[in-house]
């Protein structure tokens, strides 16, 4: 496929998944909560930034990310060199995790903590659990059990901790799986597993995010014990009013440049990084370096485009909405509204298309992207559902992360493996930008005009995102479980699988 016609699926793709999400706000604007025109331009041309860049983000990642990850995960692990391995991937762990622009986010909404320290604590801790994970891969540790281990540790460190930052922690793990670190670091679990010739070597390539997502949220509850804060204090979010076009452009026109700065400095540790150890180790064609290049390029001007857009565009509006919500005299429709808002905003979060992509390769079509997506799409709105409650009843994030998790693990022990790895990924995968610039500044508008608090009530909706999926895409793997064994006979998996329709997870 030529690069133009890529172009045109990829826009194709991103058009479907923001334009839901722009007419359900343009929906509301106009019934129960009422934004002003200002802010309602600023977020439509914030959905038309998005659009193109999730677009561009698409084919960079498609054309460079996911090829530099397979390349270094191949070509290190064909070494048999376990210390150059493992430091090899702490490195590229912190380095993909400072790129993260969500983390940036979170970072800036904290502010008890000083940003460099929680940036790169929390780096360090997705370093750490990537190691833990190419461990894994190499000794053919089981998945599940590595999972209960340390979420049994971190619920011991979850009661030690302030309470004011458990729901930052459990975010924290959510955002930092998203649009630099997940193609990166799925490609590379994917080049690891391509050397080993066992069967088990493409079901071991999933689960990396699912492990790296634990490592931040061990780190910030550390830290929370070494600067016992009061408080977590955080910035609200700044809700924009443009007056006219002029204004608009000049507004937009400012957060280009802030963005392009910032994702430059995101998007070049890697890129160095990659190039050196090309020079040192890969020794890939200039041709193939060529086409890396462009895709770099690519996905540095869509994540500057999509950052630009959700930053100045949807997180205002998402902040007004939340705050109108909350002064109506029904604000119990935030519930419904929520689950509407997190069905749809999962299409639009570039790293899934990058999972759909590469669990329909993996799997040979046997699991369909589609099928993935609606059963990320239903696990996330419940999650949002559930996030707008506890803000309305005041209800502490462990209330529903405690027995989500307990029941998460103990479906992976009759789920099968790669349902149970899809999943574990797919919460960290789900929890991405747009959660962190839609959602999260929503459910904060609302807290404020309910007068709760913003640290203990809104901070967790990232949490609840990152579960559901595990639930209900392990729902789905138990559902074809069954459907399988209700055969007679024993057919090819790949049978199994494309007998059931796209649609099973609304039949689960």
């Amino acid at each position: 496929m030529v690069l133009r016609d890529k172009l045109h699926e990829k826009f194709r793709e991103a058009l479907s998944a923001v334009l839901p999400i722009v007419a359900l706000v343009v929906l509301l604007s106009l019934t129960v909560a009422p934004i002003p025109s200002g802010t309602m331009l600023s977020f439509l041309m914030g959905a038309a930034l998005l659009v193109a860049g999730m677009m561009l983000f698409s084919v960079g990642a498609e054309v460079a990310m996911e090829p530099m990850g397979a390349q270094v995960g191949s070509r290190v692990t064909a070494t048999r060199n376990l210390p150059l391995i493992l430091t090899l991937g702490f490195v590229l762990g912190v380095l993909i995790t400072v790129s993260e622009p969500d983390l940036q986010v979170l970072a800036g909404q904290v502010q008890a903590i000083p940003n460099q320290v929680l940036v790169f604590s929390v780096a360090a801790g997705v370093g750490l659990f990537l190691v833990i994970a190419l461990l894994r891969i190499f000794y053919h540790v089981s998945l599940h059990l590595l999972l209960v281990l340390f979420y049994l540790i971190t619920l011991g460190f979850v009661f030690l901790a302030p309470a004011s930052f458990r729901s930052i922690a459990f975010d924290s793990g959510g955002v930092t799986t998203g649009p630099m670190t997940v193609p990166f670091i799925m490609s590379f679990g994917m080049g690891i597993a391509a050397i080993r010739s066992d069967g088990n070597a493409s079901e071991d390539s999933f689960g990396l995010v699912a492990l790296c997502s634990i490592g931040p949220i061990l780190a910030i509850l550390i830290l929370s014990l070494i600067f016992r804060p009061d408080g977590a204090d955080y910035s609200p979010v700044t809700v924009t009013n443009v007056v006219d076009s002029i204004e608009l452009r000049s507004l937009f026109g400012s957060g280009i440049p802030v963005y392009l700065r910032e994702m430059l400095v995101s998007i070049l540790p890697i890129t160095v990084f990659f190039f050196v150890l090309n020079f040192v180790l890969l020794h890939l064609s200039f041709p193939v370096l060529s086409r890396i290049g462009l895709g770099l390029l690519y996905t540095y001007v869509g994540l500057t485009l999509f950052m630009t857009g959700a930053n100045y565009g949807f997180m205002p509006a998402g902040a007004y909405l939340g705050e109108r919500l909350g002064e109506i005299s029904f604000r119990w429709i935030i519930i419904p509204v929520g689950v509407m808002i997190g069905y749809l905003v999962v299409k639009a979060e570039p790293a899934v298309y990058v999972l759909m992509r590469q669990v329909e390769e993996l799997t040979s079509g046997a699991v369909t992207g589609r099928s993935l997506q609606l059963s990320m799409c239903c696990g996330v709105g419940i999650s949002v559902g559930l996030s707008m409650l506890r803000v309305l009843l005041g209800l502490n994030v462990l209330v529903f992360l405690i027995p989500g998790y307990i029941l998460a693990i103990a479906m992976s022990f009759i789920c099968p493996r790669l349902f149970t790895a899809i999943a574990f990924d797919s919460g960290g995968v789900a929890s991405g930008p747009m959660t962190a610039t839609f959602l999260l500044p929503m459910t904060m508008g609302f807290c404020q005009a309910m007068g709760g608090n913003v640290a203990t009530d809104a901070f967790g909706v990232v949490a609840l995102v990152a579960m559901t999926p595990l639930l209900t895409i392990q729902g789905l793997g138990m559902l074809y479980r069954f459907r399988s064994r209700s055969r007679k006979g024993v057919a090819p998996a790949a049978d199994l699988f494309a007998e059931l329709p796209d649609n099973a997870i609304i039949d689960l």
